[in-house]
């Protein structure tokens, strides 16, 4: 039995980037360990995404969630002020949240920590944020990373007809062109259609966050298609291995 710990940035995410993988790994005897960086609360604190978090994480099968016990920095150009009871994810001192994150890892004795990569998938600043944490984590702790990500050529290649049926319309070319990783870098594919049922069960745990704006409404359809269709639509993960002793960035 191994030790995975799968270390994210919002509540929903560990669903859409890594859930068939975490069901199979927990399916398969290894324990299962979530670390969410931020709440998805932009305000002050509450526990409804967390609460939705941990119901989600029931369905994958892990073992233990915890929450690094930092607020949503937000997307988009401007960064708000922090809440009066904790800090924005992306405020936080990388050697801080870095020793959070550590502290888990050692404490877990983790064989595995998957985290993101350099784009954080898909540019957001809490998820690149993620990628240069986790990397500084496994710097101090020599735990093995595998990034999850996306291949770059299939998603420019959906680009067009999802936006053209408005699935997209906030997300330029240019952006999917930079997100995601080169199809020659990803060294892991992971086919997760056997456990549909339970992703698609995890994401329909993220209540507050379905039918809220396009991808709310995009989320919902996932959770309302056949459990077959679900897979053919999100039954593959990507991961990309970071190799030992790489630099990760300065704070």
């Amino acid at each position: 039995m191994r030790t995975v710990i799968a270390f994210h940035a919002h509540p929903d995410d560990e669903v859409l980037l890594t859930g068939g993988t975490l069901a199979k790994l927990a399916s398969e005897g290894h324990r299962v360990v979530v670390v969410m960086a931020c709440d998805g609360i932009m305000g002050e604190a509450s526990d409804r995404r967390l609460a939705e978090l941990r119901a989600s994480a029931a369905e994958l099968g892990v073992a233990r969630v915890v929450h690094l016990g930092y607020a949503d920095s937000g997307h988009g150009p401007l960064l708000y002020p922090d809440p009066p009871d904790r800090q924005r994810f992306v405020r936080a001192p990388a050697a801080e949240a870095a020793a959070r994150l550590a502290a888990i890892l050692r404490e877990e004795d983790a064989d595995l920590l998957l985290s993101y990569d350099a784009n954080g998938g898909n540019g957001h600043r809490d998820h690149v944020r993620v990628h240069e944490i986790g990397a500084q984590a496994a710097e101090l702790t020599g735990v093995r990373v595998l990034e999850a990500t996306f291949p770059r050529e299939l998603f420019s290649w959906l680009y067009w007809p999802a936006w053209l049926l408005r699935m997209i319309v906030r997300v330029s070319y240019r952006d999917i062109g930079h997100g995601g990783s080169p199809r020659a870098a990803i060294t892991h594919q992971v086919d997760v259609r056997r456990f549909a049922a339970r992703k698609q069960a995890a994401l329909a745990a993220h209540g507050s966050q379905l039918n809220r704006g396009r991808a709310g409404r995009l989320m919902m359809l996932f959770t309302k298609v056949p459990a077959p269709v679900f897979g053919l639509l999100l039954g593959r993960e990507w991961f990309a291995e970071r190799p030992p002793g790489s630099a990760w960035p300065a704070d």
